[in-house]
């Protein structure tokens, strides 16, 4: 039933899975899929098919509801890497206070269109991604709680998916209270999202007391020390009417411009683009000084600030529908493809911000470029389903 977040798979991906499995929990998520492709429903349809199809799955026994409070222990392995963090509900207030930091904005239409999934389903269907500085406390609930057998055990895309039940949750409560600041690795739009989704529900309910469950937000937190960032990669369908010759003048106003086999660059302050069927090699040649801000250093930010906006006229990436995004876990097999197959005229593959770079940047209270940081491997969706 576990399945991929639902903002990282394409259309015909949720269609092809919505069809080879009718547990998939993307009915949930993603339940446009259903439709026939011929069909344009309404966003209010979508919505009560995904609210239909989660009652569905809980009448038939598919889901489960547990029968107490609990706090779960959650580890994703890939290969020779683990991460194992602690699902439960953190409160909204900490989000709208700050204490849950952000490094992103979100765009007004994709909030909505979580917000109101939320509201139709009356739920929280996937994990807000958190981060935290670990603590020895942290780490011996971890370990204590793995030491009976796990709730769920299974291999999803290769990465093996492990969950084990903790009923001691006033010992994660006391030692979740010694952290100082929680961090939003992924699912800023989630986050925003749920505390939009809490304010109707708090408006509709004269009898409100702060209390109900609306008023939380169910997570996957991990401690930063485990986590593995990939590079969020460009690609943008025009060059802004420029040829080759003037695009390649303007890269080299700001950038080393050398020709290259490298698909991925090796060291920060590079990036790798692929052109014409060719990758070359663009090394940052300017000096921002010792007052640069964190922000100013990131890969990102030079790719933004240098390229994109002066020579491309991509001011703002999160609305110019001219740029897209492909994350790392897709490889830069995929930026070929999209250039090569005339999806895109220009693809940019990134060196990955790191995780001192967004936990710098989020205590400064600052925010990163959008889609800064790409983790991997993904939480699955329909693991936990948290009904407001």
């Amino acid at each position: 039933m576990a399945s991929p977040p639902y903002d990282v798979v394409y259309d015909a991906e949720v269609r092809a899975e919505i069809a080879a499995n009718p547990n998939t929990f993307l009915r949930v998520t993603r339940p446009e899929g259903e439709f026939p492709e011929s069909e344009k429903p309404s966003d209010e349809q979508v919505f009560e098919r995904g609210r239909q199809n989660l009652g569905q799955f809980i009448a038939d026994g598919v889901l489960a509801p547990d029968s107490e409070p609990a706090v779960y222990v959650y580890q994703l392995t890939s290969g020779d890497r683990s991460q194992t963090g602690v699902v439960a509900c953190c409160s909204l207030d900490d989000y709208d206070m700050g204490v849950i930091k952000k490094h992103e904005k979100v765009r007004p239409d994709k909030v909505a269109d979580r917000t109101n999934h939320m509201l139709a389903t009356g739920a929280h269907t996937g994990l807000i991604f958190l981060t935290f500085r670990k603590t020895d406390t942290i780490g011996d609930l971890i370990a204590e709680a793995q030491k009976g057998g796990p709730l769920y055990d299974f291999v999803a895309d290769g990465v093996r998916q492990r969950v084990w039940r903790s009923p001691d949750t006033a010992g994660w409560t006391a030692a979740f209270r010694k952290v100082p600041t929680i961090y939003i690795a992924d699912g800023h739009h989630r986050a925003e999202s749920a505390s939009r989704a809490r304010e109707a529900r708090r408006a509709a309910n004269p009898n409100h007391t702060g209390r109900e469950a609306y008023n939380y937000v169910m997570a996957g937190m991990f401690p930063a020390e485990e986590l593995n960032i990939l590079p969020y990669n460009r690609v943008v369908k025009d060059l802004n009417g420029l040829g080759r010759e003037d695009f390649f003048e303007g890269v080299r106003d700001s950038f080393i411009l050398v020709d290259s086999i490298e698909d991925r660059p090796q060291n920060p302050g590079e990036m790798s683009m692929y052109f014409e069927g060719e990758w070359f090699k663009l090394r940052f040649r300017l000096d921002l000084g010792r007052n640069a801000s964190v922000i100013e250093t990131l890969d990102v930010s030079l790719l933004q600030n240098y390229l994109l906006t002066p020579i491309l006229g991509i001011g703002d990436p999160r609305t110019d529908d001219r740029i897209a995004f492909v994350g790392g876990a897709r490889g830069t097999a995929e930026l070929k493809r999209m250039v090569d197959e005339g999806e895109a005229r220009v693809a940019f593959s990134m060196y990955p911000t790191t995780m001192d770079q967004l936990l710098a940047v989020s205590d400064m209270g600052e925010i990163m470029p959008p889609k800064s940081t790409w983790f991997e491997p993904k939480l699955r969706d329909g693991l936990f389903v948290h009904q407001i």
